[in-house]
Parts: C-alpha cells; structure tokens; sequence
C-alpha cells in the first residue's frame, strides 16, 4: 500500500474514534444532487493540477491532516468511506486504475452524509480569490483526489464521452449556441430518457466527456452514476419545448473540452511551485488555461427558444 494511503487511513483510524457512524443499508436513498447555474462559472474553484501531479501528492499527508482534524462532514464522510473500502472487494484493488486514496475519496463524496453538499458549496466560493481558497477551503484534499480519480477512470480505456440525463426542477434562461460550465462536481444519474423523470421544469441530456462513470467507487454501488468535474465546459445544442403550453424544456450540452483559472494552486500558496512544476503561467486572477478540446464530440440541433427564469438548475 502506497505511503500515502497508509498516512491517510491512519488519520481516519483516528479520526473515526470521535464520529458516530453506522452503515446504511442498500435500501438507503442516495443524498440529493446539487444545481449549478447555465454560464461559465468564473467564482468556481477548478484547479486541474496539470503537470504537478507527484509533487501535490506529496503535499496531501499534513494536509489532509489538518483538514480530518477540523471534524466536521469531512472527517465523517471519510470514515465511513475508509470503513466501506476495508470490506469492498473491488475498489483499490489490483488492476484497479485508482489508488486506495482515490477510491476512498470518491465513496466519501457519495457518502450519505452532507458533504458532498458542503464540499460543492466551498468549491462554488473558492475560485473567487487566492485568498478565498488559501483561508477557508478546507476540502483541499478532497478536491485533488477527485480530480485525479476522474482523469484516471477516463484514461483507463473504455468510451471516452457519456451521455447522461437529468430532470431539472427550475426553470431557466438559455438558447442554443450558450456556453456553460459546471460550478462544482456534480453526479448524474446514466441512463436513457425515461429517467428523466415526470414534475420537472426541463430534462437535461448531456453528453460529457471529461466526466465518468463512478458506480463500483460509489458507496451506493447499485446506482449507475457519472461524475462531471467543475472544469469541463459545454455548448447548448439545442432546446425545445415538450408540451404545448412551453412550460417544460429539453435542454441538450455537448463538452466542448476544458477551462481553468487556476492550476496548482496550493504549490503556488505554498511558494514550491517551480517552471516546469504546472502548466499554468504564474498566478493572476482571471488568466485561464485552456484544456484538451472535444471538437469531434457529436451535436446537432434546432436553434431553441429562450426559456426564461431561474438559472441556477442543473
């Protein structure tokens, strides 16, 4: 077992000693999926830690020491994760393409505890500022390992893009040809159009493919689910009206690659990070890195109408 899964498993031992946890049973429902708001995101923390990889994973052991002894969801998530993967007879195993780490990390995100919830609402504020992220992101850990499960699940071969639904309980404002990023790392459920569910305001079809399929790490393993990063972006392909009084919407994205304000960002607050180190050009708000582009992901569609209201839906 690598040195850091050892140090983090052993904070978690201690962890687990002052957090009250019980496994729930498989009949248990999965905790609710966030919203994210139709543009391009820029308060969101999107860190892709490109080309500092080893050199942040060296940095995660006092990190995430801290981070587990503040309590918290945090540390009651990991827990239960940390006791689920002990007795998993897949995750982190050999062959597996994630390491112990980032199998655990991803049961703690879907964990039914609120902090997945807690999680996305810091990484929604901390891409405001150096300082927002420095002081009061306390999932520093959380969102590097996720990071780097993710790229590991879509470099592990299989398909490359998935298309994915969802059923969105608010209206919104968008046309055809909007860009749109994702404001934290959100779940959606696979599937085919019927899960997109009847009561809803618009149905979400979105063909992502920076995300992937995380059920045999999830801790609800029954559940087909898709993990999309907060810096994969997308167009709007196409939206139209499901019932006569245009009351509903489908609404259709297609990845158009990825955008990043930040790149090794801790490295950078911690002032070890070197040319070389990240591919990002030295700090300054609003200085994006673009990434890997999608341009033969498949899309067609009408020009849409607008559907006016609250934006903040999916």
């Amino acid at each position: 077992m690598d040195p850091l899964t050892l140090t983090l498993l052993a904070m978690t031992a201690m962890t687990a000693a002052t957090v009250a946890t019980s496994v729930p049973s498989s009949a248990t429902t999965a905790p609710p999926l966030l919203a994210v708001t139709l543009d391009m995101a820029p308060g969101s923390f999107d860190d892709q830690y490109r080309g500092c990889g080893r050199a942040m994973a060296a940095e995660l052991p006092g990190l995430n020491r801290s981070e587990l002894q503040r309590g918290g969801h945090f540390a009651e998530g990991w827990a239960l994760a940390a006791a689920q993967w002990r007795v998993r007879p897949s995750p982190g195993s050999p062959g597996s393409p994630l390491s112990p780490a980032q199998a655990i990390a991803l049961m703690a995100y879907t964990a039914p505890v609120p902090l997945h919830r807690e999680f996305n609402e810091a990484v929604r504020a901390a891409g405001h500022s150096r300082q927002e992220y420095r002081d009061n992101f306390h999932f520093k850990t959380l969102h590097f390992l996720l990071t780097q499960a993710l790229a590991a699940l879509r470099d592990a071969g299989g398909p490359r893009c998935h298309r994915v639904f969802r059923g969105g309980g608010r209206w919104c404002a968008v046309r055809r040809g909007d860009s749109a990023a994702r404001r934290h790392f959100g779940g959606r459920p696979a599937g085919n159009e019927s899960s997109w569910g009847f009561g809803t305001d618009a149905a979400f079809q979105v063909l992502t493919c920076h995300g992937a399929p995380i059920r045999e790490f999830s801790f609800f393993p029954h559940e087909e689910e898709v993990l999309i990063p907060p810096f994969e972006t997308f167009e709007v392909t196409d939206v139209s009206k499901v019932t006569k009084g245009g009351d509903k919407a489908r609404i259709q994205l297609r990845s158009t690659g990825t955008f990043s304000n930040y790149n090794c960002e801790w490295l950078r607050v911690l002032g070890t990070f070197t040319a070389g180190t990240g591919t990002r050009p030295p700090w300054a708000w609003g200085q994006g890195h673009l990434g890997e582009g999608d341009r033969d992901t498949p899309g067609a569609g009408r020009a849409g109408d607008i559907h006016r209201g609250d934006r903040d839906i999916w």
